[in-house]
C-alpha cells in the first residue's frame, strides 16, 4: 500500500515518526514535506499529498499539523478525499468501516507518538464495511459533484 504523508512544521516530528513506522511496516511512502522546522503553511502541503490520494496514485494519506485541523479541512477541500481527524483508535476503526475515510490527520500539540502510531496501524489495517454504509458515501460524492465543478 503507498501512502502519501504531509505537514507543515507544527507536524515535523510526529510525522517523523510516522514515516519510520510505515517504513518498517513495509508501506512504500511518498512524502509531500515539509521537512524543515521553520514556519510554513499546511494547505501547502496538505493540497498535494490529497491529490496523490484523490487520483489514485496513492492509496491512502496521512497529513499532520499542530492540532491536525487545518491539514484536515484542507485535505477534505479535494474531490474524492475523505480525510478524518481521530484521536483515537476507536474513532481510526470507525472512519474506515464506515465512512471509507482514505486520509487520517493528526495533531502534534494534541496527540502522543504511542497513541498516533496505534490510531495509523488501526486505520491502515481496517477496511471499509460496505453495504449499508455504501449509500452514504454515494450521497457525500453527489454533494461533491454538485458543489465541486
Amino acid at each position: 500500500m503507498k501512502i502519501a504523508i504531509a505537514c507543515d512544521h507544527g507536524g515535523l516530528d510526529l510525522k517523523r515518526t510516522a514515516v519510520d513506522y510505515l517504513h518498517t511496516h513495509g508501506y512504500e511512502v511518498v512524502d509531500f514535506g515539509t521537512n524543515e522546522a521553520c514556519s510554513c503553511d499546511y494547505p501547502d502541503f496538505a493540497l498535494p499529498a490529497a491529490e496523490a490520494v484523490a487520483n489514485g496514485t496513492c492509496d491512502r494519506g496521512v497529513v499532520i499539523c499542530g492540532t491536525g485541523i487545518g491539514v484536515s479541512i484542507a485535505a477534505n477541500k479535494v474531490k474524492g478525499i475523505r480525510c478524518a481527524h481521530c484521536h483515537d483508535t476507536y474513532s481510526a476503526k470507525y472512519t474506515r468501516l464506515h465512512n471509507d475515510a482514505n486520509m487520517l490527520a493528526f495533531g502534534q500539540r494534541v496527540i502522543g507518538e504511542g497513541l498516533m502510531l496505534e490510531i495509523l496501524e488501526t486505520f491502515l489495517t481496517t477496511g471499509f464495511e460496505g453495504g449499508r454504509h455504501q449509500k452514504r458515501i454515494d450521497k457525500i460524492t453527489a454533494i461533491e459533484n454538485k458543489y465541486f465543478k
